[in-house]
């Protein structure tokens, strides 16, 4: 069995500049143009020929054309590239300059990805199937997946299975190298709901002409905050949060229009169904009893990340033979939200977490400007990435 481990660590350097580059790139949502072209560049050294997916995502195919009709499975290998828009506090010689940074880790999921992909190309004779690399723009936005799988992601060939990988650091479970998941649900779910509420402006010393969309906007609030202390069970894990509201043109006017941005997650696609109703119906129904009107408007989400159980069963041990079985643990379920759950729901699927220490600390978690990862992951995770893909590939021809 090829060490995989044992060869990442011989090109560590090589994984760790790449990673370097992207990091310096910072490059936000779609808008991935830098972070894409350097990664076609170096697939294309490794004998690897690049295809753009969607606007700025990369996809590219290793292992040869299977032998007969059936043959040799497909795998999905994902890693993200996108950063977010904050200026980044890390102090280190090589910091993002263009006011993002990478605070949440696609840098190193892109550099890791790459660090597989060369891994796979020296082996390629040797795998029992195909292996298609996931260089994804947009997860921040949650919009990347979506696009590449509209433009083909998932054909030609056929996406059989897919894993996807995001670093883990700061926090309880960030050990070097301890890889983590979870069966079945593993994300939340989450939803951008915006509520426009109308009212009738008036002026503010003759209030019953009008109907004020700040008060109606108020009590949507407090209604919202009933729905989870009285509809939701005390041992499930949602959120419903007004995190923006906008309304009224000056201090003595009573508003016309108020409008809310909503944050809705669950733990499960029942569960988000049910609150998303609710918003809706609690939202309208405020507004009518206060003589408004209130238009709901589902902007974009993605649902919770289903990791299916036959993936479970396999692709752990496939990890635990690169970390040590005692690195693999089955943990509860990540409270962020995930687009890699796009693909999750076409094709059997399982995301991994992989600790990247806490060099700023355990309170530096992602999406702090101050986050710095050990680069000493790198390998780590290039190694998992690519004896996940060979051997299921090897035991499931």
């Amino acid at each position: 069995m090829t060490d995989y481990r044992k060869e990442a660590e011989a090109i560590a350097a090589e994984i760790t500049e790449a990673r370097r580059v992207i990091h310096g790139y910072a490059e936000l949502g779609l808008e991935t143009v830098k972070t894409a072209a350097f990664i076609e560049e170096k697939l294309r050294s490794y004998g690897i020929e690049p295809k753009r997916c969607g606007k700025n995502g990369v996809t590219a195919i290793i292992g040869q054309e299977p032998a007969g009709e059936g043959s040799g499975k497909v795998i999905l290998l994902r890693g993200d590239i996108d950063a977010l828009p904050m200026k980044e506090e890390t102090g280190l010689p090589f910091a993002a300059t263009n006011g993002n940074c990478h605070s949440c880790g696609h840098d190193l999921h892109g550099a890791m990805l790459l660090g597989a992909a060369k891994l796979l190309k020296a082996h390629e004779k040797e795998l029992k199937g195909r292996v298609k690399l996931m260089f994804q723009p947009g997860e921040e936005v949650l919009g990347g997946a979506n696009e590449m799988i509209a433009d083909g992601l998932l054909e030609n060939p056929k996406v059989d299975v897919a894993i996807g990988m995001h670093t883990s650091s700061g926090g309880d479970h960030c050990d070097l190298g301890l890889v983590t998941f979870k069966r079945d649900y593993s994300t939340f779910s989450g939803d951008f709901v915006r509520v426009t509420v109308h009212g009738k402006q008036s002026h503010g010393s003759r209030p019953e002409t009008g109907v004020d969309a700040i008060n109606i906007a108020a009590h949507i609030v407090t209604g919202l905050e009933e729905l989870i202390a009285r509809e939701v069970s005390n041992t499930e894990r949602s959120v419903v949060l007004v995190g923006k509201i906008a309304g009224g043109d000056s201090c003595n006017t009573q508003a016309g229009t108020c409008v809310l941005e909503i944050s809705v997650r669950a733990a499960s696609s029942e569960r988000r169904s049910f609150l998303k109703q609710r918003v809706k119906e609690i939202s309208e129904g405020i507004a009518l009893a206060f003589r408004g009107t209130a238009e709901t408007e589902y902007v974009y989400g993605q649902p919770p990340m289903y990791n299916a159980p036959e993936m479970c069963d396999c692709v752990p041990g496939y990890a635990a033979e690169v970390v040590g079985q005692d690195m693999v643990k089955e943990l509860f379920e990540f409270g962020g939200t995930e687009d890699f759950t796009a693909v999750a729901e076409r094709v059997p699927s399982v995301y991994l977490h992989i600790g990247s220490g806490a060099i700023a600390g355990r309170d530096v978690t992602h999406h702090n400007p101050k986050i710095i990862f050990d680069e000493a992951v790198l390998p780590i995770g290039a190694a998992v990435y690519a004896n996940v893909a060979a051997r299921y590939l090897e035991e499931h021809q």
